[in-house]
């Protein structure tokens, strides 16, 4: 809104200062500020609605310390996330970018089924919630959303490199290579569609998921959504879950995600401007920069939200703010076409699906075969492990916010490592 508002203002009357908002930088960090006001501000507010309303957490009592203690605790507070994320991105993005307008549907799709479930928790008195089977349809409605908007948007391309360097004369051309570097680091002028992605750890890191056609001879790569778009409901569905099981202990999924969220706007930032994008010899997406404004809120929202979630909780974010975060990660990783350093990125919430899996898998399989179920962990997802190994939950969740700072340090230098 104020990015229309003041671009239109410079452009028609000059107005003094109004070209601030044409800065990425400068609406992050107005972004950053307006999330955590809101998240501080009305965030109390809104936990004393809840408190008012008896919105309490109904805990299962799993022999763990400290849980019975949480009875009662406010939940559904992913709606200060969610208000934190959208106010500031309506404020100062470009509402005409389509990365904007994908991640905001994506935040608001995700928000609302995680709503939904935590409504049928606690007005209906219903443990289970939404039945799984219609979350997971919701996010197979959205990835097909996002995936075939990334496949057939004509507004969502990406610049390749190129040897051809005709179309700069050659003042420019000397003047835009540095000393000993070569014209194949120069990108083409021209947009291309494209459903390449990034490979980590690799020189020529580009893989195209039309691969995966290129049986088909001539044109294969028309059909490369067949594969595209099943890939992207697979990543935003198991990111997704991933975020709702860790989040399991005061604090630990909001601060998982915030340094989450720091590394994307990193990425963002690189992948959008094409001087970065150059020297790190990485693809450069036209317009992906706006993305920053996004994730800039997203961050200052965790982190706000934090205030109140940090052990001892004052309120809980419900499957209204976890569902919403794991889906907006995946979709923003898949925007940037890094989704396949995810597993590095989130490896706390792989960590965690996977002991659920590994968990279930194996009782099932050890009880068939001895009859009698077994475990691997005394109990899933994995921080309740610890927990029942006799470790405090505030140490339990510093424990894997450092682990997250280290693979997030990690995935930001695989921008070098070859």
């Amino acid at each position: 809104m104020f990015y229309h508002l003041f671009g239109y203002l410079e452009k028609l009357y000059d107005f003094p200062g109004a070209g601030l908002f044409q800065y990425i930088s400068f609406r992050a960090g107005a972004a950053v500020i307006t999330s955590l006001v809101i998240s501080l501000l009305f965030g109390k507010k809104l936990i004393n609605f809840l408190k008012k309303m008896q919105v309490g957490e109904t805990i299962r009592d799993l022999g763990l310390e400290g849980q019975m203690e949480k009875q009662g605790t406010p939940t559904m507070g992913g709606l200060i996330i969610l208000g934190a994320i959208l106010v500031p991105t309506l404020l100062f993005a470009d509402l005409t970018n389509i990365y904007i307008i994908i991640i905001l549907v994506t935040t608001v799709w995700l928000g609302i089924i995680g709503f939904i479930d935590d409504y049928i928790k606690v007005f209906r008195k219903d443990k289970k919630g939404l039945a799984g089977r219609f979350k997971i349809v919701g996010q197979v409605i959205l990835g097909f959303f996002v995936g075939a908007m990334m496949y057939f948007s004509p507004e969502i391309v990406i610049r390749e490199k190129t040897t051809d360097v005709s179309f700069i004369d050659s003042v420019e051309l000397t003047e835009t290579l540095e000393i000993g570097e070569s014209p194949q680091n120069l990108y083409s002028p021209k947009n291309v569609k494209s459903t390449k992605s990034t490979i980590p750890f690799f020189k020529n890191n580009e893989f195209d998921y039309a691969i995966f056609v290129n049986w088909l001879g001539d044109g294969y790569e028309k059909w490369a959504f067949l594969f595209f778009i099943p890939i992207v409901i697979l990543i935003i569905t198991a990111v997704s879950n991933g975020a709702n099981l860790t989040d399991g202990m005061d604090g630990l999924a909001t601060g998982v995600s915030a340094i989450v969220g720091i590394t994307l706007a990193i990425f963002a930032y690189v992948s959008g401007n094409i001087f970065f994008a150059n020297y790190l010899n990485i693809m450069y997406i036209p317009n992906t920069g706006e993305l920053v404004i996004y994730i800039a809120a997203f961050v200052g929202a965790c982190i706000g939200f934090l205030w109140y979630n940090a052990y001892p909780a004052q309120v809980f974010m419900g499957d209204t703010g976890s569902l919403a975060i794991g889906g907006i990660i995946a979709v923003f990783a898949i925007m940037l076409r890094k989704e396949l350093l995810i597993p590095l990125l989130c490896g706390i919430f792989l960590a965690e699906s996977l002991s659920v899996v590994m968990q279930v898998s194996y009782f099932k399989y050890s009880k068939k075969r001895f009859g009698t179920g077994r475990r691997i962990f005394k109990m899933s997802p994995l921080h309740h492990h610890y927990q029942l190994e006799g470790y405090a939950e505030p140490k339990i969740v510093l424990r894997f916010f450092i682990v997250g700072i280290m693979l997030a340090v990690f995935t930001v230098i695989t921008l070098k490592i070859r």
